[in-house]
């Protein structure tokens, strides 16, 4: 029997057919800290094949800037992400800050071409970096402390108690919310063999106001290359509905204060988000915590709330930033292995900041490095943006 060879079909598949042929397209939902590494990453190829095609480009000598140019910055375009959606690890503005990051980035590969040979900041034939970011470190590597539910019951009760009774200052009408931390994030780096080294972020201030209303705001965070060390605006003059995701302190008002609805509202609004509803739960507890003035009862009923997430435990020892230590609440991320440790003081259970910790190879990072810190050393009501409390003086940080 002669079988008829069957002829290819010449005309294309329309877009019905396509759509029967192939699987729906996923919709991936990335956790804050692989966010923030993505940016990160794009901002250091931005500023590395910027630096390969300016070799006239004067240096900068400002205070912080000895070593080249800021390291990459999670941070783009003249719209900062709002403070307590970061971001950060920071939780904040994650789509845009992504667009603008992107955008910039497809305009530094046309610019940047192959690159020019003998540049310092990238290879010739692939492209990568051959060193790591200007004023990155390596990242620091600790001993993986074990969580345990033991204890946790306790310190909740301690740290919430602590929050309750906690002394903050009313912002008034025309004033703003002053949040100043100490930071440092993971900093992606690929050299030119195509391995992935953990670099940091040198540990530097970061200064947010922002209006009760979260109408108005200003970042500086000179360290940062992609913003000004005079800051940005934070200014949102489209207002809008305020929610989990994009709070303002008047907002955080209107939140119920006991743990049960509390928390039932938190896994409702941020249903499908993120790595699981129980992570998203957590890192939109501690997004909340990282860079607001919380009024008081709020923040013991969160404590609380976050006490009841499957997997979260107590570690016995974290450092923070500044090197305070402290004991912590804690949970890892399923997905990638970080472990995100919000840490305490031990006398007194007040807030100090919050470190991430890998807790298994993954990704190229190694179990035991230190992927962020934070500490919060300043929070306080003031008159005006860029305006700071008595005895911090008004001149900007150093980097």
């Amino acid at each position: 029997m002669i079988r008829t060879p069957r002829r290819r079909r010449e005309e294309p598949l329309d877009d019905a057919e396509l759509a029967r042929l192939l699987p729906a397209p996923g919709d991936p939902e990335l956790s804050s800290d692989r966010l923030n590494g993505l940016e990160e990453h794009l901002m250091t190829e931005i500023r590395n094949r910027t630096s390969d095609t300016s070799p006239g480009t004067a240096s900068d000598t400002s205070p912080g800037a000895s070593t080249g140019a800021p390291p990459a910055g999670a941070h783009a375009g003249d719209r900062a992400p709002r403070p307590a959606r970061r971001p950060g690890r920071r939780p904040v503005l994650v789509g845009a800050a992504a667009a603008l990051v992107l955008a910039a980035a497809g305009v530094a590969g046309l610019a940047g071409g192959s690159g020019g040979p003998g540049g310092s900041g990238g290879s010739e034939s692939s492209g990568r970096a051959v060193a790591p970011p200007a004023g990155a470190v390596p990242a620091p590597v600790v001993q993986v402390v074990r969580g345990s539910t033991a204890g946790l019951a306790g310190a909740v009760a301690d740290i919430s108690g602590a929050a309750a009774r906690a002394e903050l200052p009313e912002p008034g009408p025309g004033q703003f919310l002053y949040v100043r931390s100490e930071v440092s994030w993971l900093v992606s780096w690929e050299g030119a063999d195509g391995k992935n080294r953990s670099y940091v972020d040198k540990i530097h201030p970061r200064e947010v106001w922002m209006s009760p209303d979260g109408d108005k705001g200003w970042l500086m965070e000179p360290y940062k290359g992609a913003i000004d060390r005079d800051g940005i605006t934070l200014d949102d003059p489209e207002g809008g509905d305020r929610t989990l995701n994009s709070p303002s302190y008047d907002y955080l008002r209107t939140l119920p204060t006991d743990p049960g609805p509390l928390l039932k509202k938190i896994y409702d609004e941020t249903g499908g988000m993120g790595n699981g509803p129980d992570q998203q739960a957590f890192s939109t507890i501690g997004d909340l915590l990282r860079e607001q003035v919380v009024p008081p009862k709020l923040a013991a009923g969160l404590y609380r709330a976050a006490a009841r997430i499957p997997g979260v435990v107590l570690v016995d020892d974290s450092v923070d930033a500044a090197g305070r230590h402290g004991v912590a609440i804690a949970r890892t991320d399923e997905a990638d292995g970080a472990r995100t440790e919000w840490i305490f003081d031990r006398e007194t259970y007040t807030y100090l900041g919050e470190r991430t910790v890998q807790t298994r190879d993954a990704e190229g990072i190694e179990a035991g490095t230190v992927r962020g810190r934070t500490a919060v050393t300043d929070r306080a009501v003031v008159d005006a943006v860029k305006q700071r409390p008595a005895g911090l003086g008004d001149a900007p940080p150093s980097a």
